[in-house]
């Protein structure tokens, strides 16, 4: 089911206000492990409207942005800096074997796939994506963190968007085994218009991640707990991936 948030054109343009990453977060993290491997040619999947795919641009690197949404890319597409970038609008598929050095899935893109089957595909384009010994790196929230459990009833307001101050919080819906279902609201302060965007995320647990990720012929070389690169476990938020092709 398409999620508003990212194939809604109004929820689309706010995009980039409601999702600013923190100082020291993913943007910086994916740029030191790109520096790490001397990667040079790096695919962003899921890219979005291109925050984090620019970012590398802007540092010389050879991007391609993948995402589905075409009125994501559509957004990325009019960036300065973007007719430097190969935007390909799909899933991993559609990447063919560019030989990249490094793949990048951001903004927890892991968890948006739910299916177990197109998580194996994802993985699979991936591979083929990569030159030999290539890497991939990713996060997904921690299940044993429990982050769901805070989200609901906590409100921000983002003060500067197209359609003035906004106030935006989460609302969790229903828990089903590792899947969590939500809510996302935006409220427009100037008119009081609600946009709305259900979604859905699956918590896997390292031990799951490491599982799939070696079946699909990678090598886990580092599972991080949080952006400072502090080792996973109980009581941290992420599980942040770091794996080779075999």
């Amino acid at each position: 089911m398409p999620i508003p948030e990212f194939t809604d054109p109004r929820q689309v343009v706010i995009y980039d206000a409601v999702n600013s990453y923190e100082p020291g977060t993913q943007p910086d993290f994916y740029l030191g492990v790109a520096e790490k491997v001397s990667a040079e040619t790096v695919v962003d999947l899921g890219c979005g409207t291109g925050i984090i795919t620019l970012e590398f641009a802007s540092r010389g690197y050879r991007m391609i942005g993948v995402d589905p949404s075409p009125v994501m890319l559509e957004v990325a597409q009019q960036k300065p800096g973007a007719d430097s970038v190969r935007w390909v609008q799909g899933g991993a598929g559609e990447l063919g074997t560019p030989g990249a050095d490094l793949a990048i899935m951001s903004g927890h893109v892991a968890q948006f796939i739910l299916n177990d089957a197109e998580w194996l595909e994802a993985l699979a384009g991936v591979k083929a994506a990569l030159r030999p010994g290539g890497y991939l790196a990713f996060e997904s929230r921690d299940p044993r963190a429990q982050e769901w459990e805070r989200w609901t009833g906590r409100k921000r307001i983002i003060p500067e968007t197209l359609f003035g101050r906004i106030e935006s919080w989460t609302e969790v819906t229903t828990v089903e085994g590792d899947v969590v279902y939500a809510v996302g609201h935006r409220r427009l302060l100037q008119s009081n218009e609600e946009l709305v965007s259900p979604f859905a995320l699956r918590f896997r647990s390292e031990e799951l991640l490491r599982q799939t990720l070696t079946s699909s012929g990678f090598s886990v070389e580092d599972v991080f707990g949080d952006w400072d690169r502090r080792p996973s476990g109980p009581g941290k938020p992420e599980l942040i991936v770091i794996a080779r092709r075999s």
